[in-house]
């Protein structure tokens, strides 16, 4: 599989990297509901065996589970994928989670990120929201410091806007950004993919099928089954009416394309989020072993200029 240079550094993705935030698995604030660990490393095998040469997750996914889940399936693999984690998001013995990258609490979720993971290095570690704001230049100076100490080789962020990305670029240049991005959530296409590309910062995007629902394998009554620890119940506009219906046509926009050109809906949307120049790779979620194998095609396929026009066209004609 062929791979792409994160902006500045000297890491080479593949297009489509594996995400660990739903096999986490649920009873936390933002959990997917109940996940087997056996199939989340079965998952990521697979993801392994197919050429995909990185995962990412965050101290937060499952509270520490997800990393602890990604060293178990990573035992004896060789090589070893890029491993890419966050801090950011902190708990406490209830569950309840909080934001603090004061660089305290920095320099506490790298070295237990890097117990967990069972790693000296964490290849790329990330700053997973910018909250506090007034904390931004002091979370940034002390990752750049964990990465002068060789615990980190790249440092970036997550869900920072341009001008937050400025404040960091001042400091210290920020090797990659993690958005989401996706034909429902196009908020980084004015201002800060822009940005990325003028600075040579490398995008690695999440949720570019919107949590799913792009695949083509949702409807309503799918939707009403949906347990109450998973997060897309009540915490995800998109699931949400009158959202939902209108996402779902959509996806009946992406069947047609997808027909025409041998593919399945979710390969459309990954397509389309990869088109963007100054995308380097997208995150795809998988909870089971299958789900990568029958995304992958994405990677190489290519939208026609008619194809974007429909999307666009539907979006235009249906807004939000």
């Amino acid at each position: 599989m062929q791979t792409r240079q994160l902006g500045r550094t000297d890491l080479h993705l593949t297009p489509l990297g594996f995400g660990a935030w739903a096999i986490g698995g649920g009873n936390w604030v933002f959990g997917w509901g109940s996940q087997d660990d056996r199939d989340s490393i079965a998952a990521i095998r697979e993801a392994l065996e197919l050429g995909i040469n990185w995962i990412d997750t965050a101290a937060v996914y499952g509270l520490g589970r997800s990393e602890e889940v990604v060293a178990r399936a990573l035992e004896g693999v060789s090589p070893r994928p890029l491993i890419f984690t966050k801090c950011g998001r902190v708990w406490n013995e209830r569950r309840e989670v909080g934001k603090d990258i004061s660089a305290a609490s920095i320099r506490r979720e790298c070295e237990a990120s890097l117990r967990r993971l069972g790693v000296e290095t964490i290849d790329l570690y990330q700053i997973h929201w910018p909250e506090p704001d007034e904390r931004i230049e002091e979370g940034w100076t002390e990752i750049n410091r964990l990465r002068t100490e060789g615990k980190v080789r790249w440092v970036g962020v997550s869900n920072f806007n341009a001008a937050q990305l400025e404040r960091a670029e001042r400091i210290a240049p920020v090797a990659s950004l993690q958005p989401p991005y996706s034909m429902l959530r196009r908020e980084i296409e004015p201002a800060v993919l822009p940005w990325c590309a003028a600075h040579r910062t490398g995008v690695i995007v999440y949720s570019p099928m919107q949590s799913g629902l792009l695949t083509g394998a949702w409807t309503h009554e799918r939707l009403s089954a949906l347990p109450a620890d998973d997060w897309r119940r009540d915490k995800n506009r998109h699931f949400q009416e009158p959202l939902f219906s209108r996402n779902l046509r959509l996806v009946e926009v992406l069947r047609g394309i997808a027909l025409r050109l041998g593919a399945t809906p979710g390969q459309i949307a990954l397509s389309w989020t990869l088109r963007h120049p100054a995308v380097t790779a997208a995150i795809v979620g998988a909870r089971r072993a299958g789900q990568l194998r029958e995304l992958l095609p994405a990677a190489g396929l290519k939208l026609a200029p008619e194809d974007l026009a429909a999307i666009d066209a539907f979006l235009a004609d249906n807004p939000e």
